[in-house]
């Protein structure tokens, strides 16, 4: 799936709206478009393909165009160095205003991410608005995946800029008032929860992890739920997702689950390929300095650092590294493109500036620790035998072996802090377990930053508040 790019969608979907005009809504340029192409199953499954092709973004190093999506790719900004896990090598241009905590609505990559996650949802809509011409058992698997895809989306959008547009179908490009009135983050929710509700009906198991699945659409309503305190309901998602019969396990060597793709604890990534300038990544090379940069992003932080020495277990030393090039700067190993021979880890890209490590969204170990979340259900603690067992699992795999007896909450957060170090949950998880004002404003003193209470959303974009002369309102504190 991941290697198919469809030249008449591409052509017909990222010709959406530039500098003059909203991604909400494209307007179509080719012959072939939308009221004419989708007439069968064959023609709507290249749009569903399509959506994955918009979540996978384009490799800014290879494709320079800077009106085309790069979604997932710059996704580490958003999070990662927005919480006390990474920084940037030498606190350079706009990437240093995410470690400072001072973005600004002007920031290039902010605005980047909103749209590229809007044309996403146009694309998952037009495969919705297209439904009629499937065939009837096909149209059931067209709508599952497209919603999944939609729903994960919008749960991106909504964490990250709270109240957003909601745009649930196909619109017209002069229809302002849906593409930029803000609704509730309540609203939100609501269709990403049936979204994902008509996904997990819909979807089947035993495709390949860079597809949609059942098990992919439950794991991530079950985190909807946990961000909506919906616990009871998240649980039983989680031990759904653990029954042994569904197949899914960790992995013996945490290496494995980075370097061995397809692996049975991935439940859900994004596929990339290396050496293709349509789909491999880029971020691998952006992390590194060691293959010709002259500055990196997403290094990691004294404080991310000393969480791993204490608590990693083996995790450590596959998950940070010195950088070769320079004594005292650090670098995330997860998704190495140019392998490490003293860590084992092999050469994945020829080309490390076209990545093709997977970006992994879901895996076992994060619904084990979403079922000792969902146990806990918001208290400060828990002895809870099946919370425990789970937590023990994590720790056994990374060499850890001391019997849990018991496990507090900020036990918790920092043992998922730890085994899902540098994979964009830790700013997340932060505000869901509401320890991000605490956390982040003591991280800000004691390294002399600028974080503030509003900076847990992200400013609307500048150029969309613009377009939409002054219908879109902006954030606090922006």
């Amino acid at each position: 799936m991941k290697s198919i790019k469809i030249l008449i969608l591409l052509l017909t979907t990222v010709c959406f709206m530039s500098c003059e005009k909203t991604f909400l809504s494209p307007e179509l340029e080719t012959g072939i478009n939308g009221d004419n192409y989708y007439v069968n199953d064959a023609e709507i499954e290249t749009g569903v393909l399509n959506i994955y092709d918009g979540i996978q973004g384009v490799n800014a190093l290879k494709i320079t165009n800077n009106n085309l999506n790069h979604a997932v790719q710059v996704e580490f900004y958003v999070t990662e160095m927005r919480s006390d896990n990474t920084r940037t090598k030498s606190s350079e241009g706009e990437a240093a205003q995410f470690e400072s905590f001072t973005i600004e609505a002007t920031n290039g990559i902010v605005a980047d991410y909103y749209r590229s996650y809007y044309n996403v949802i146009y694309r998952a809509n037009l495969v919705l608005d297209n439904l009629g011409a499937a065939s009837p058992d096909r149209a059931i698997e067209f709508e599952a995946e497209a919603k999944f895809l939609r729903a994960y989306a919008y749960f991106n959008l909504v964490r990250l800029y709270g109240d957003i547009p909601l745009v649930d179908k196909i619109i017209a490009p002069l229809d302002t008032e849906t593409a930029f009135t803000r609704v509730s983050a309540t609203t939100i929710y609501e269709l990403i929860v049936s979204d994902l509700e008509t996904a997990v009906i819909g979807l089947s198991d035993g495709g390949p992890n860079d597809r949609a699945s059942k098990a992919a659409a439950q794991g991530i309503l079950a985190k909807v739920f946990l961000t909506l305190g919906r616990y009871g309901e998240a649980q039983a998602l989680c031990e759904d997702i653990m029954n042994p019969g569904r197949g899914f396990s960790l992995e013996n060597d945490f290496k494995n689950i980075f370097y061995n793709e397809g692996n049975n604890e991935v439940i859900f990534a994004i596929g990339f390929l290396p050496s293709s300038n349509d789909d491999s990544q880029n971020f691998s090379a952006e992390w590194l300095n060691s293959v010709g940069r002259t500055s990196g992003v997403n290094y990691v932080t004294a404080d991310a650092r000393a969480s791993l020495d204490a608590n990693g277990g083996n995790r450590t030393v596959l998950s940070y590294r010195e950088d070769s090039g320079q004594a005292g700067q650090y670098q995330v190993v997860k998704y190495l493109p140019n392998g490490d021979t003293t860590l084992g880890i092999p050469v994945t890209s020829p080309d490390p500036t076209s990545g093709g490590n997977d970006w992994i969204v879901l895996r076992y170990a994060d619904v084990l620790l979403m079922q000792v979340e969902a146990i806990m259900a918001g208290a400060a603690s828990t002895t809870s035998s099946n919370a425990l067992a789970s937590f023990q699992l994590i720790r056994d795999r990374a060499g850890l072996t001391t019997p849990v007896t018991s496990l507090t909450k900020e036990e918790l957060v920092e043992e998922r802090r730890v085994e899902l170090a540098f994979e964009n949950h830790r700013f997340f998880d932060l505000v869901r377990f509401g320890m991000a004002q605490d956390v982040l404003s003591a991280f800000s003193t004691a390294n002399n930053l600028g974080y503030s209470a509003t900076d847990l959303l992200l400013p609307i974009p500048q150029v969309e508040i613009g377009l939409s002369n002054g219908l879109l309102t902006q954030n606090p504190g922006y």
